[in-house]
């Protein structure tokens, strides 16, 4: 927002598209009512909402009529990712409208100055607080309409690990079924049933495994914080002969589960999207799974090795054990006891 601030940009008096938003102090220097927020990131998009921003998991396509005179875009880590993201901004500006970016420094702010400029130009840049803000010229001429094709599809979902699953760049583990997750199942009993759920589902693939080798599954809900994952993940269940009944909740899995389970499991996330270390998150995974599960109800965990969920988990459970080793990952076993 510091090129707003100083002058250099002037903030439009039409609407103003806010694409990978997050709430901030700045934000509140200029007049927000005809600002349109996308987020895609549930703990994301609560915060914009409890500050009374209009917010959206997706904006209009950029095939749509709609377009913005301001487009502001904080691109993701994720380079292919990041590209899609650029191109859609550019695409949904309006003719004569701008685009402005920002990145951290240590997040690839440089390779995205670089890109915008390959993309469409640029008209300024500025560097401060360990950032990097920059963006483009009147957008009339001057775009590069073939690599804006080209990067447009960058993130299009695409079909992985022998055409088993629908995945797409940004997502965890996008391009290959994560080791971690993958130790889990194979340490899966098949005589898990009941009500289950999966928190942190990403694209599906534990929930592939478990309706797959567990026929006594009735229902399962799938809980993912990213809605661009939850998407791929309807996508690859719906290919399940299981008849489960199956829910896919938009959800932070951190501000607790609104059902109770006969069984969990979970490959928590452990750090954040800028991925700076985080433990906390699946000590928080842990302790609502607790909470979430009837008498006697069973968690499956995987985790790193040198993740310190131990003390939690022995706080939270009356059985913990570990069902397997492998990688510098851990399976863990646990069971609800009786208060």
């Amino acid at each position: 927002m510091l090129p707003f601030a100083q002058g250099q940009l002037a903030w439009p008096d039409g609407p103003v598209l806010f694409l990978r938003a997050r709430d901030g102090a700045a934000l509140r220097q200029f007049p927000l009512s005809r600002l349109l927020c996308e987020q895609s990131f549930r703990p994301d998009a609560e915060e914009l909402q409890r500050a009374g921003l209009e917010t959206i998991a997706e904006a209009s396509p950029a095939d749509s009529a709609t377009r913005y005179p301001l487009v502001l875009v904080l691109p993701p880590r994720q380079r292919e990712e990041a590209r899609a993201l650029l191109a859609r901004a550019v695409r949904l500006a309006s003719p004569g409208g701008v685009v402005v970016a920002s990145m951290t420094n240590n997040e690839g702010a440089r390779s995205g100055e670089a890109d915008l400029k390959q993309l469409a130009g640029l008209a300024g840049t500025l560097t401060k607080f360990h950032c990097r803000a920059f963006w483009t010229r009147p957008l009339d001429e001057g775009i590069d309409n073939g690599l804006l094709e080209k990067w447009s599809a960058l993130d299009a979902p695409r079909r992985i690990e022998g055409e088993r699953f629908l995945s797409r760049p940004g997502v965890f583990a996008w391009n290959r079924i994560d080791p971690a997750s993958a130790l889990l199942v194979e340490h899966l009993p098949a005589d898990i049933a009941g009500h289950g759920a999966d928190l942190g589902a990403g694209y599906g693939y534990l929930s592939t495994e478990l309706l797959a080798r567990c026929p006594k599954i009735t229902a399962l809900d799938l809980y993912e914080a990213e809605a661009r994952a939850l998407e791929l993940a309807k996508a690859n269940l719906s290919e399940s002969t299981s008849t489960a009944i199956r829910e896919f909740l938009w959800h932070d899995v951190t501000r607790g589960l609104p059902k109770r389970y006969d069984f969990i499991v979970s490959n928590p996330p452990f750090h954040t999207q800028s991925r700076a270390d985080r433990p906390d998150i699946g000590q928080r995974f842990i302790g609502v799974a607790a909470e979430a599960l009837k008498t006697g109800g069973r968690l499956w965990l995987v985790a790193n090795r040198h993740l310190p969920y131990e003390q939690t988990l022995n706080e939270s459970f009356g059985e913990v054990r570990v069902a397997g080793e492998r990688d510098g990952f851990k399976v863990i076993a646990a069971v609800k006891a009786r208060r």
